[in-house]
This record gives C-alpha cells, structure tokens and sequence, in this order.
C-alpha cells in the first residue's frame, strides 16, 4: 500500500544504529535522484552529492565529522535514548553512527541560499529513504569536517570543484534495532496572524 508523503514525513525517524548491510543500487539512485529533483533557488541546482559507500571510508570521515562537534555551542543535552547521538553519548566516536552509505550533500559557496538548498535535496533523500524501507539520519559539521588538513585532503582528491562547500550529510543503510518512536509534538509553535 502506497503512503503519502504527509504520512511518510510522520513516521519517518532519524536513525543512528545500523547493520552492515549496504542498500540496493537501484534504491540508492532513487533516493539520489529524490536529491536532486528538490526545491532550490531559483532552479539553479547548485548543490552537488558526493557518495560514499566504502565501511572504511566512512568510518574515517566520520570520526573526522566527530572531532568537529562543539559541544559548547549545543543547546540542551539529550536527543533519544533509543538512538543516541553524540550529544548524549560521549564515547560515540563517528558522527555517522556505522551507517554503511553516506552521501555528503555539497552547495555553492558564497551562494545566499546554499544552506536552504543542501537542507531540501537531504530532507528530499531521507522522505525517499523511508519510502524505500531504508533509515537514514541528517548530520550537520559538513563545513568543519571538510576545512580540516585531512577533510581538505579528501576534497582535492576526490576532485570536489573548490568553489562547493558541504553542508551536511545524508546516512543510509538499515536499522539495527527497533525502529524509534514518535516524539510528542511541542505545543506553541504555530501562529497565525491576519495583519
């Protein structure tokens, strides 16, 4: 039975617990193409995806993403118990949590709106990851995982054009474990004006 995307924005959940299972290639195109058929300024499609679908070099860049965490900068210091994050787990070492796929969502630097774009093509692929029966979390630090020696020295050799700068990070691959529950919905954040 097919859902509707309402339903799917519902139930879908960030995960941050996964198998080693890869996904299938033709699920992980569709999902890359949910991508890059998202909203984005002026319809300039600016953003760039960048797959990374080797164990090894996703352990590597994300403990690299890890090390950029500020935790003076977070507010409040719990995300879930079910999923632990960095935030509530201090020995988590990757900040992907042992998902087998990353994409690395890239936009235009020095573009007024390359944040809102990388956010709609990651928010684009998460909706089509859940669709397809795949988990899949948002990770934040693309900037800082990237201006570090190293995360420089993988831009250079994976040829990434110098004028994109990553945003942010799309984890993919399936759940180990129990799939989260809903968190409550906070009351107050919705107004409406007429003047």
């Amino acid at each position: 039975m097919s859902k509707n995307i309402l339903q799917i924005m519902k139930e879908r959940r960030s995960v941050r617990k996964y198998t080693d299972k890869l996904i299938d290639e033709t699920d992980l195109n569709k999902i890359i193409e949910a991508g890059l058929f998202a909203p984005n300024a002026g319809g300039g499609q600016r953003s760039m995806l960048l797959v990374m679908n080797d164990k090894e070099l996703v352990e590597k860049v994300g403990r690299l993403n890890a090390s950029c965490i500020r935790r003076d900068k977070l507010e409040g210091g719990y995300v879930s118990a079910e999923q632990p994050s960095i935030i509530d787990d201090p020995t988590i070492k990757s900040g992907f949590y042992g998902a087998p796929t990353v994409v690395a969502v890239f936009a235009q630097k020095n573009f007024l709106y390359n944040i809102p774009d990388a956010f709609c093509c990651a928010e684009n692929m998460v909706l089509e990851a859940y669709n397809l029966g795949i988990s899949s979390c948002i990770v934040a630090r693309g900037e800082d995982t990237f201006t570090t020696p190293e995360g420089m020295d993988y831009l250079k050799k994976w040829n990434v054009p110098e004028n994109m700068e990553c945003k942010c990070f799309v984890l993919l691959g399936y759940i180990a474990g129990k799939y989260p529950d809903m968190k409550k919905r906070r009351e107050g954040r919705v107004m409406v004006v007429t003047e």
